[in-house]
């Protein structure tokens, strides 16, 4: 039980500056190129205000990192296993925070950019399926703001990224909760056996 409790609390904490690093990733998509002139006049692709990065990898993602880390804070084996439990619902949660802000990030990506081009504002790659992603020549088409498509690509990357090692992470609890909700019972069946 000690080396799955560790492991559950170095889950967490490896948790925790991933879903600081979503919430500043969703943050400076709120502000293309450091600016706030385009949240003022509403002119943000739709899919930022569905943070995905804010609230499914980040805020979302505290649950089962705070969960992990102070798994195992109680010494009654009653406790552990309710903790475990506990461990195993928290990791759902955070299974769908990260699935959440994955597909969030992937239909941003096929979908691209609100920008300014020469017929208005518009979304002007939305009708391509992502394949302008390969096509760096037709990013131009984007006239304010500027290099907004380089700055969405990059930090929605970063959001796929780090949603990938998020949900990496808690499924691995998952499993590790689901082996220790199972296995423990039979483990102490065994030994108050052994000890009779």
């Amino acid at each position: 039980m000690c080396c799955s409790v560790g492991f559950a609390r170095s889950l967490g904490l490896a948790l925790l500056p991933l879903a600081l690093c979503c919430i500043v990733a969703n943050l400076l998509l709120l502000f293309p190129m450091g600016e706030i002139t385009y949240i003022k006049q509403d002119r943000l692709a739709s899919y930022i205000w569905y943070f995905g990065g804010l609230g499914g990898g980040g805020l979302l993602m505290l649950v089962p990192a705070v969960a992990f880390t102070t798994l195992g804070k109680c010494s009654c084996c009653w406790n552990e296993s309710l903790m475990m439990c506990g461990s195993v619902l928290a990791a759902v949660v955070g299974l769908v925070g990260s699935a959440y802000c994955f597909i969030l990030s992937g239909y941003a990506l096929l979908q691209g950019p609100q920008c300014f081009t020469s017929y208005g504002w518009s979304y002007p790659f939305a009708d391509q399926k992502g394949r302008y992603l390969l096509q760096p020549e037709t990013w131009t088409r984007c006239l304010q703001p500027v290099n907004i498509v380089e700055w969405n690509i990059t930090l929605l990357c970063v959001l796929l990224g780090l949603a990938v090692l998020e949900f990496i992470i808690c499924l691995l609890q998952l499993g590790n909760g689901l082996v220790n909700a199972v296995c423990r019972p039979c483990c102490y069946k065994q030994e108050y056996s052994l000890n009779a």
